[in-house]
């Protein structure tokens, strides 16, 4: 029998396979919410809500995850991982049924809000029992698997609406179903579940003193990138595309988000990483020029432009991270984790508003010019922050570059630890 020591450590799975359950329930939750993110803007604009309306309900989800992040800690110290889990699960999948029930937008905003509550919970309950079973010899590979699932289930999830169809509770009951379903898997895990989390201190005066520049930037990319996820399939739609279109669409900025990942993050390890978030920021202002004034109603054209604009925009919240991480000090890492993703949620709040009221009152073309806009605005920033800060040599780094995702603070610890624990 083959000598397991034969395998390359990044092949061997041994240390991933506890996980497994958390895992599965983490691709059960993100495909459930990114299904549901691209149906709610193609079934409210059948039931005759107004873009800008749409873009409200949006703004709806962003607030409800950003008081999520504020409160879950509080809440997985009082009752625990499981009981948390349970009570936000029961109540996205209700919200999620209800919503078929009553056709309405301050309804569904209200709704919207209260998902948005229970799914930054959900995350981070599976985040935070994730960290506390996570090793420095698994934690990259956990991070890459945690990558990958993200990826896949969102992808999938896409292709169910066409299947399914937008009429109907059919895709508001597989999204309940989703959030049910996902309580499986964690609830036959390891019985004697992981300790309380420490508290999530917020301190965004702190994380501004760390790096302006980061902040800014992770406003950009919840300015643009939210608006992209709960817009986008309407500007699909009024350029014309058919809904396996549009799920393919918003599956090729999705993966085009991955593509450039870890190049970039390889680069800014080794260079100024200002530079690298210029690189990256320049085509993300080019990319979503073409599509603008280049792409026009060709829907190849648009799949594959959308596909550049995920590769180069999605990476500057990892990017950005990564910056803020080399400026900050032990036992800042998950103030920053936090605090970024706050900001996050504030940029995502707004955006999806402004880009819809530019969609329905300029048209299809402002969709983008919106986002280069706003790119824009962050590109001059960062120059003007690059005269005023002298950049932390690659040596002298506290942090590497990971790829994160923007789901809870406790995956961005996870993943800011990892190099706080390599340099013990």
């Amino acid at each position: 029998m083959a000598d397991i020591t034969a395998i390359p450590p990044w092949l061997q799975m041994n240390h991933i396979r506890p996980l497994i359950p958390l895992l599965v329930t983490a691709g059960i939750l993100i495909g459930g919410n990114g299904l549901q993110g691209t149906f709610i803007a193609l079934r409210g604009s059948a039931e005759g809500f107004s873009t800008a309306t749409i873009g409200l309900i949006g703004a709806g989800y962003s607030i409800g995850f950003a008081i999520g992040c504020l409160y879950v800690t509080r809440l997985l110290r009082q009752i625990g991982h499981i009981r948390t889990f349970a009570a936000m699960a029961a109540i996205g999948a209700s919200c999620s049924i209800a919503m078929a029930q009553v056709i309405d937008p301050i309804f569904w905003f209200a709704m919207r809000f209260l998902i948005g509550i229970a799914v930054a919970s959900l995350f981070a309950t599976v985040e935070s029992w994730i960290n506390a079973k996570v090793t420095n010899e698994n934690r990259a590979r956990t991070l890459s698997v945690y990558r990958f699932v993200d990826l896949g289930s969102v992808t999938i999830a896409q292709y169910l609406i066409p299947t399914v169809g937008l009429e109907g509770q059919g895709v508001f009951s597989i999204i309940s179903i989703a959030l049910t379903l996902s309580l499986v898997p964690i609830s036959i895990a390891d019985r004697s579940g992981p300790a309380m989390p420490d508290a999530i201190r917020f301190d965004l005066r702190a994380v501004w003193r760390i790096s302006p520049l980061s902040v800014v930037g992770v406003v950009a990319v919840g300015l643009s990138m939210a608006a992209f996820r709960n817009i986008g399939p309407i500007y699909a739609q009024e350029l014309g595309m058919g809904i396996t279109s549009i799920a393919t669409f918003m599956s090729a900025g999705i993966i085009g988000g991955v593509v450039l990942q870890y190049p970039l993050g390889i680069y800014s390890d080794r260079l100024d990483r200002r530079r690298v978030i210029v690189w990256t920021t320049v085509g993300s202002i080019i990319t979503g020029a073409y599509l603008s004034f280049g792409a026009g109603t060709n829907e190849t054209a648009n799949i594959i432009g959308v596909f550049l604009f995920g590769a180069f925009s999605m990476p500057l919240y990892s990017l950005c991270s990564a910056h803020a991480n080399d400026f900050a000090k032990q036992g800042e890492y998950a103030v920053v984790a936090a605090g970024l993703l706050f900001f996050w949620s504030a940029g995502a709040t707004v955006g999806p508003l402004l880009a819809s009221l530019l969609l329905e009152y300029v048209g299809p073309r402002a969709f983008f010019l919106y986002t280069s806009f706003i790119f824009a605005g962050f590109l001059v920033f960062t120059l003007k922050r690059m005269q005023v800060r002298a950049a932390v040599p690659p040596s002298e780094r506290r942090s590497r570059f990971h790829a994160l995702l923007r789901t809870s603070a406790y995956f961005n610890k996870l993943a800011a630890s990892g190099d706080k624990d390599d340099k013990k």
